[in-house]
């Protein structure tokens, strides 16, 4: 059976990231001076206005207004490109954390930040357990920040889109039916098909393109008006780009701006990491975990595994033995994946899971050996 999947990503330009990253360095800088800090920060752009909003309590004392600004600047935006943050109005309504949640972090064995479901997956379609069309999409969006910065293609902004679809012939992938790359640019642009062919989509893909594969860059034409100039913002508005491009569930809770104790960014890291290590033992070719959790207590509600018939072992003694060796309260997972030492905002673009550019816990494949025996007790069986 053939059928077609596609997936997303965006660059560190597109209004939506912008926000994620604003979000995201907020909780960096508050992080730094205090590591209890709780962060639920979220941010909106639109045109010539930015709003920060949410609830934070810390110790610390960061100047949000600064922050946005420098953000703006680092990723490119100015008043040659559309985006001038000089001009810009900077709105700051953030209040403390209400008491009523943080009843429930006070204690020894912290409770689950809110109630919520989160999922993580893992597959062994590439050397990163991600989903190929994910897994592409990405690899483009970074290219073309990279061609930009460094002005390989020369009169790029930092708004783009790439976008991958990946045939399948019996759930392997086996060719790319498309490839869509947007990417914003000045005027007098000259050559841009060429160059994001050249620079881009070849230097990236190397294989899975045929004669039939559809290559389409800016498909409208021009892409000049782009950024807040073009389209509004927000914070959390691209999880499925963060995650696995659409190719598994998702829970519905947005990562930016969140700080360790909400279980919809650390429950989710760890459901990766949980995944990840399933499928790298051998245990499974796919794997799917949910959990579920109750604002205020600290073992989950509920575990679910989904291996789409790849397990070596049936999925209930697979769902023992994660019960077993992993362990999904919060005060635990906080500990093993290093949550108030991470720098968030690198995972605001280009996908929190699968990276290779930066060490995130949640991909370390350290429970291999562990998980290894429950293999070796399979095949001697």
């Amino acid at each position: 059976m053939k059928k077609i999947i596609t997936s997303e990503s965006v660059t560190i330009g597109h209004p939506d990231k912008i926000c994620d990253r604003i979000s995201d360095t907020i909780l960096d800088e508050f992080l730094k001076q205090d590591k209890e800090s709780r962060v639920a920060c979220e941010t909106c752009i639109s045109n010539n206005l930015i709003v920060v909003f949410g609830e934070i309590t810390s110790k610390g004392v960061v100047d949000i207004k600064k922050t946005v600004i420098n953000t703006i600047k680092d990723i490119g935006y100015n008043k040659n490109n559309g985006f001038d943050i000089d001009k810009c109005k900077i709105i700051i309504n953030i209040n403390k954390q209400s008491e009523d949640i943080a009843l429930g972090l006070k204690d020894k064995d912290i409770g689950a930040g809110d109630q919520g479901i989160m999922y993580g997956y893992a597959c062994n379609e590439t050397d990163t357990y991600m989903p190929l069309p994910i897994y592409l999409a990405h690899k483009l969006s970074k290219r073309l920040e990279y061609v930009r910065t460094n002005n390989i293609i020369s009169n790029l902004r930092p708004d783009g889109k790439t976008q991958v679809s990946v045939e399948y012939e019996n759930n392997i992938p086996k060719r790319i039916h498309t490839i869509i790359v947007s990417i914003q640019h000045d005027s007098n642009i000259i050559n841009l098909k060429k160059n994001i062919i050249k620079h881009v989509i070849y230097h990236e893909i190397t294989n899975l393109i045929d004669k039939d594969t559809i290559i389409l860059i800016n498909p409208t034409g021009n892409f000049v008006i782009g950024g807040p100039e073009g389209d509004s913002g927000l914070t959390g508005r691209k999880i499925i780009v963060d995650t696995y491009g659409g190719y598994s569930k998702h829970g519905g809770g947005a990562f930016s701006g969140k700080d360790y104790t909400k279980v919809d960014r650390t429950a989710s890291y760890y459901a990766r990491y949980v995944a990840k290590n399933i499928v790298a033992s051998g245990l499974a070719g796919k794997c799917e975990i949910g959990v579920s959790y109750a604002i205020g207590i600290s073992n989950p509600i509920s575990i679910f595994i989904d291996t789409f018939n790849t397990s070596i072992i049936k999925e209930e003694e697979l769902l023992k033995i994660i019960k077993k060796e992993f362990d999904f309260r919060p005060l635990s997972m906080i500990k093993k994946l290093d949550m108030k030492n991470i720098e968030y905002k690198t995972y605001s673009s280009y996908g929190h899971f699968g990276r290779t550019d930066v060490n995130a816990p949640w991909e370390n494949l350290n429970k291999i050996s562990i998980l290894k025996k429950y293999v070796n007790v399979k095949h001697n069986n």
